[in-house]
């Protein structure tokens, strides 16, 4: 089999013990994101999506940042009206990044800002490091969240803190994010990797086809009525029972004994 690489040095892609790593490396930019960068980051995306070897995904950055946004200076013409008019959403990384049904973990290392924000809320479950910071800083710099930022805060948060962070465009410390829900852990700063990957062990204990089934219906529901949610639960529920995994976590449970899943 012909190794993945994303294509360029500045995403790294990793598999280990069935978790996936994307890490964001142009640390000496603060892992702001570039043309390539984009690509590459869709194409790990769905990569880990597609490998049945992978359960769970992480996603973090290199150095002190965990991604300061889009790449505005680079040449890369993200920030000389190039960017907008030849973007295609449906390939774009938070769009993907939505799409997956791979739990994503983002173990925010460092600070983010606008878009790196946007990838970080867009990620299942998030641990943020002690010193990190949020800056929803878009209409700052005369955009609006450019990156599912005015979809995901209003659900996180509810509408009245997403308005006031969106239209102040507000720095957040990351104990200001996890009063507000933003974030599921604060932990010190050389533990948020550790710590992430100690999530994700925890996930990959579990059935992976319903841990994903259980993803799509969350994701699902947001735009379902209750009853509509039920019978796709219930659809949900029916191949289950048919697999492998269903047979060996009851099998499990009565031999009181940890259950060995496959996938299968």
């Amino acid at each position: 089999m012909t190794p993945f690489t994303p294509g360029t040095d500045e995403v790294l892609y990793s598999v280990d013990a069935h978790v996936a790593t994307i890490q964001l490396n142009r640390p000496e930019r603060q892992n702001t994101i570039t043309r390539p960068m984009l690509a590459a980051i869709s194409r790990c995306l769905l990569q880990a999506n597609g490998d049945p070897d992978v359960r769970v995904v992480i996603l973090t950055g290199s150095g002190r940042f965990f991604c300061a946004g889009l790449d505005l200076r680079g040449g890369s013409g993200i920030g000389e009206g190039r960017y907008a008019p030849t973007l295609d959403l449906r390939d774009a990384p938070p769009t993907v990044l939505h799409g997956i049904d791979k739990p994503t973990i983002c173990a925010h290392n460092g600070s983010s800002a606008g878009y790196g924000m946007d990838l970080a809320l867009g990620c299942d479950i998030r641990i943020l490091s002690a010193d990190a910071k949020m800056a929803a800083a878009f209409t700052a710099r005369g955009v609006v969240p450019e990156s599912g930022g005015t979809w995901l805060l209003p659900r996180l948060i509810g509408w009245s803190k997403a308005a006031e962070l969106i239209f102040t465009g507000r720095t957040l410390t990351a104990e200001q994010c996890l009063e507000m829900g933003l974030a599921s852990q604060v932990v010190p700063a050389d533990q948020c990797l550790a710590r992430a990957r100690a999530v994700a062990a925890e996930i990959v204990a579990n059935a992976p086809l319903a841990v994903q089934g259980a993803k799509r219906l969350m994701r699902m529901a947001a735009d379902e009525t209750f009853d509509n949610h039920v019978h796709h639960v219930y659809l949900q529920l029916l191949p289950l029972f048919q697999s492998e995994d269903f047979r060996e976590g009851m099998k499990a449970f009565i031999e009181r004994r940890q259950a060995r899943f496959h996938g299968r």
